[in-house]
């Protein structure tokens, strides 16, 4: 399973959900959809270091926050507030004992460019 990111117009997340719940329903393995209004608003959001965090918890596996931060060679604080809205946008969870994990294989991010007329 995969997280999909991505720049969408007004009401996309709409006609996302609508075609994830029509999926689900015929037994498929559903991919994570986020979708955020502008690049500015994703980028805001999902910064270069929460990306780093997003990879590094991927690769050393389910653990605590603090082993996260030792892991990142990041301070406790920022790291602990960074975890706390990624878990808010559905791209951490928290597993057994507390500890938290990345449930996707891989991150897309997606972003149009403007169409040239």
């Amino acid at each position: 399973m995969k997280a999909i990111i991505e720049v969408a117009k007004r009401g996309a997340a709409i006609r996302s959900a609508r075609l994830q719940v029509a999926e689900a329903r015929r037994g498929k393995t559903l991919d994570y959809r986020l979708s955020f209004e502008s690049a500015r608003m994703l980028f805001s959001e999902l910064t270069p270091a929460r990306l780093e965090l997003l990879d590094t918890l991927r690769r050393v596996g389910p653990c605590s926050v603090y082993a996260l931060a030792k892991a990142a060679e990041r301070n406790y604080s920022n790291v602990h507030t960074d975890v706390s809205r990624l878990e808010e946008l559905g791209l951490i969870e928290r597993g057994e004992e507390s500890t938290i994990l990345v449930p996707y294989e891989s991150v897309e991010i997606l972003m149009p460019l403007a169409q040239v007329a």
